[in-house]
């Protein structure tokens, strides 16, 4: 296969001249679209042959035939529902392009994927599929076996756009690009035809696409000036920028891809986004992950390299690699490649967040409102460097076109070296899968054991089906197993790392180990499920786990046990720190239940703090909700006699910030997946007043990077930022309405904060919002301050103490240290009296704290509050240095923040009633 290979990498080399330079095609071309497209270029040089002109493509229509503009004119944008109907139109007229509906968004459009190729490519797309399949799995594959599979087989490349959707351009160019792909006749498109199967994914956001152009013609369209432009303070219905770091694909639309990848394995995952100028190719710089095969940082600098040489040839300038992006992270969407042993690609290419033509000087970074935080990093983009040989300019026109045309073209390049070396890609993903497979014979550990006697059972379920979802093969052991580092009981889950995606299950299991404190990330520097999900995921260097008897997992899904007796006078619920506790206390919201404050004894069975005591009128709805949701239930012939109080019912309202929806869209998430009911407000609501009127706790989360710009939020520039539903924008004013986003909650609002706290009410802050009560005075004893030296924590996951156990806080929690995702989170300043009364939870720091990821400057932390509880008047404030919701994550920390809710006039000594009205330490019976 190795001499064969270099073969056909000589002979495609030889190609390569011949393809590109034949452009030329007798074919009829589109006069008004080669007139417009130069209207619309603001220098020539921003063009290039492979893209100035557009056949006539007969009974196939055009993008301007549908949508009624050619791509890439001034001030025009495609919503979602006219994309579908461009593809379904094309699909209507050619036999090379076939279109699939996969699933359904958060929002109920289409999600769908496009497949483009010759036509007798498409009618064997099926056999092609079993083929990638076979490569993907190489066990009982011979390399002969593999050799002729490839040799009948066609690669796949991806491209995706949309997924940021503030980065209106991609989706445009993909409806040409199909277009080209199914029309031209050149030697070039034919090639690419006939050796590769092209599948487009032509919004990955489909709901964030309809939001941002409706945002873009309300605010936007007639903005030239690019640091005054706004941003949505939507994309989809939770997230923004994150929508690409969803590394538990949280997401509908990423599973949805994620479903289809394992489906369909392509090669190649190219996403297409918009940042820096004028195109940035990734090509995998440090820090890389060492799990993934070497072959991929082979692979990433041989194709960017590729790109930049010949866009450069044509005269492109701006086109760089290297200098931006690193291949640390496994959370990106398209990064599901990687991490299933083919290749992502992206590209970050130069935009004006929609389609107006604007002076734009590149020196500046993105604008952070436009790029919702995942944008540039900032830095003089049009300086020379090893890796920029020809730099954008300083100055520049920018236009829609001009995105339009460096995309596409590289596109088309990359699809030309596709389509050069087809069973290069194929042989080097073949090789990928086997070495994943023989890897795990050859490096502890060997697997992964997630014991049975865990108590908590539904932490087990979700990492469970987190790895499933990812394809990785989970088993259950069918007797006990003894190995030389662990013995665990039958039932135990095993995941053997000697399996395709083997080296995917290490990425997510085990700790992240820093390989350079010198260098940054670009994201999260640590992911470790086990810490993440406090659960107990145990590695072995024993490689007789691999021969261990297991049933095939598919999904797990915990039932709960009822243990009843003949009369009982209360039923108990165990607190083994389930999440679920939460759903359980809500889905009988209208039950008198009571929480066990200290643990007790029933005979020989022993019961945590925590525990639910539920009246035996409600046994009706008790047993069968608990039991979905893998609770236990205990009837009990007598009620114990214990310290207990009721479970409060607050009302719950969720603050945001019209900057902040974001990280706000991941607390919102999670408390609607664990059904968990809130009004979310924003300032309109808090500047009305009476906030006690509607509310007994406010929940703050994470989502600023200081207080103060927590308060002052969105400068108001004079004109109103309306997000409202009209008739004209049917796609606004969802999650949350404004007839102006602008001006933020100011002091004014902060005071309204103070006003209720200080009546009665609890106050929840989460990372940095946290600040807000020390720096604007609700808390006047405690300040803030800033780390000294250097300091830079992307994400680690530290240790924290916990210093109150008996606290409902930590209701759940067996251990008094826990790992939580440290979060940047304000450094806490006290009084003595303050610190040793109020502050429940703290950061031992140093480096032996690190558990996992990068973590400089840890002694910074040394000794800090964590979590503190301080009463103010009547009420009280929560402040959490965390931030115990995370991306869906950081599972292992939500019981904290749930059991404020459910204890919250009971978090400090002198508790009162409950919300509910029940009195505190009422018996949980009928009698």
């Amino acid at each position: 296969m190795r001499m064969r290979s270099r073969v056909l990498m000589l002979a495609g080399i030889a190609a390569f001249g011949c393809v590109a330079g034949s452009l030329a095609s007798a074919q009829t071309m589109d006069a008004d679209f080669a007139a417009r497209v130069k209207e619309w270029t603001t220098k020539p040089e921003f063009s290039s042959p492979l893209v100035d002109h557009l056949p006539q493509g007969g009974a196939v229509p055009s993008p301007k035939d549908v949508l009624g503009h050619h791509i890439g004119a001034p001030k025009q944008l495609t919503y979602y529902a006219d994309v579908l109907r461009y593809y379904d139109a094309l699909a209507a007229h050619s036999k090379r392009i076939k279109v699939e509906r996969i699933g359904k968004t958060e929002e109920g459009r289409d999600t769908v994927v496009i497949y483009i190729g010759a036509e007798e490519s498409l009618k064997h797309l099926e056999e092609n599929r079993k083929n990638l399949a076979r490569l993907a799995d190489p066990r009982g594959v011979t390399d002969a076996e593999a050799t002729a599979l490839i040799a009948k087989t066609k690669p796949m490349y991806t491209l995706s756009g949309g997924l940021h959707s503030a980065e209106l351009g991609p989706p445009e160019m993909l409806m040409e690009l199909a277009y080209r792909l199914i029309t031209e006749d050149s030697p070039l498109i034919e090639k690419i035809r006939s050796e590769v199967v092209v599948a487009l994914i032509p919004v990955a956001d489909p709901d964030g696409r309809d939001r941002s152009i409706d945002w873009y013609y309300a605010h936007n369209v007639d903005v030239t000036d690019y640091q005054k432009m706004s941003g949505a303070p939507y994309w989809g219905k939770y997230t923004k920028h994150d929508d690409n770091r969803d590394i538990n694909y949280a997401g509908l639309a990423n599973q949805h891809f994620l479903s289809w990848f394992l489906q369909w394995h392509p090669q190649v995952m190219h996403d297409l986004h918009e940042s820096v100028p004028f195109l940035y190719v990734y090509s995998g710089q440090a820090p890389q992950n060492p799990l993934w095969d070497p072959i991929v940082y082979g692979e990433l600098p041989m194709l960017a390299n590729w790109d930049m040489s010949q866009l450069t040839r044509y005269g492109m300038p701006g086109v760089w690699n290297h200098g931006y992006v690193d291949a640390w992270s496994p959370g990106y969407v398209a990064q599901m490649a990687t991490n299933h042993n083919a290749l992502m690609r992206f590209y970050e290419i130069f935009g004006n967040a929609g389609a107006t033509t604007m002076q734009r000087t590149v020196s500046q970074p993105p604008n952070p409102a436009i790029s919702g935080g995942g944008g540039g990093g900032g830095g003089d983009y049009s300086k020379r460097e090893w890796y920029r040989p020809n730099p954008p300019y300083k100055q520049v026109l920018w236009s829609m076109r001009n995105n339009t045309n460096y995309a596409e073209t590289g596109v088309l390049t990359s699809l030309q070296f596709a389509s050069s070396f087809p069973q290069v890609l194929l042989q080097d993903f073949y090789a990928k899968s086997r070495n994943a497979v023989a890897a795990g014979t050859k490096d502890a550990p060997y697997g992964y054991v997630l014991p049975s006697t865990q108590e908590d059972p539904t932490r087990v379920a979700f990492v469970i089906h987190i790895l499933r979802m990812q394809g990785i093969e989970v088993g259950r052991l069918k007797a006990p197993l003894k190995l030389s580092d662990g013995e665990y009981p039958a039932g135990s889950f095993v995941v053997k790392t000697n399996q395709p995606y083997g080296p995917l299950a290490k990425t997510l299991l085990e700790k992240q180990v820093d390989p350079d404190p010198d260098l940054t990330t670009y994201d999260d520097s640590a992911w470790t499920m086990a810490l993440m999900t406090h659960t107990e995921i145990k590695p072995t260097k024993d490689i007789a786990v691999q021969a261990a008897a297991v049933d095939v997992v598919d999904t797990f899904t915990p039932q709960g046990k009822v243990q009843d007796v003949a009369t009982a006078a209360v039923y108990l619920v165990p607190d083994h720190g389930s999440p679920n506790m939460v759903t359980l206390r809500y889905g009988l919201k209208d039950v008198a239940i009571q929480i066990a404050e200290k643990p007790f004894k029933v005979g020989n069975d022993s019961y945590g703090a925590g525990t639910f005591l539920v009246p035996v009128s409600a046994a009706s709805q008790l047993k069968p909700l608990a039991m979905q949701l893998g609770l236990d239930v205990v009837g009990l012939a007598s009620a114990p006699q214990m310290a207990a109080h009721a479970a409060a019912l607050p009302r719950v309202a969720m603050y945001s910030s019209w900057s902040g929806t974001q990280d706000v869209g991941w607390v919102r998430f999670t408390f609607d997946q664990y059904k968990v009911p809130y009004d979310l407000i924003f300032k309109e609501r808090v500047l009305k007043g009476d906030l006690a009127k509607d509310y007994d706790l406010i929940l703050i989360p994470n989502q600023a990077r200081s207080a103060k710009q927590l308060v002052t939020d969105i400068t108001s520039e004079g004109k109103p930022l309306a997000y409202e539903k009209t008739d004209k924008f049917k796609f606004l004013g969802d999650y949350g309405s404004s007839p102006d986003i602008g001006g933020g909650l100011g002091v004014t609002g902060v005071a309204e904060f103070q006003h209720f706290v200080e009546g009665g009410g609890l106050l929840v802050t989460l990372g940095t919002s946290s600040g807000l009560p020390a720096d604007f005075g609700l808390l006047p004893d405690i300040d803030v301050t800033a780390p000294v030296g250097r300091f830079y924590a992307p994400g680690p996951v530290v240790e924290a103490n916990i210093l109150r156990p008996e606290n409902p806080i930590f209701f759940g929690y067996s251990d008094k240290t826990v790992p939580v995702r440290y979060a940047n989170g304000p450094l806490l300043r006290m009084p003595k009296e303050m610190d040793s009364k109020y502050v429940l939870m703290r950061f031992p720091g140093g480096d032996k704290s690190i558990l996992s990821g990068l973590f400089n400057g840890a002694d910074a932390i040394k000794g800090r509050a964590s979590v503190v509880v301080a009463p103010e008047g009547k009420g009280q404030v929560v402040m959490f240095m965390t931030n115990p919701v995370w991306r869906w994550q950081n599972l292992g920390e939500y019981r904290m923040v749930f059991n404020t809710l459910m204890n919250m006039k009971n978090l400090t000594p002198g508790a009162v009633a409950a919300p509910d009205g029940k009195a505190a330490g009422a018996p949980a019976t009928d009698k």
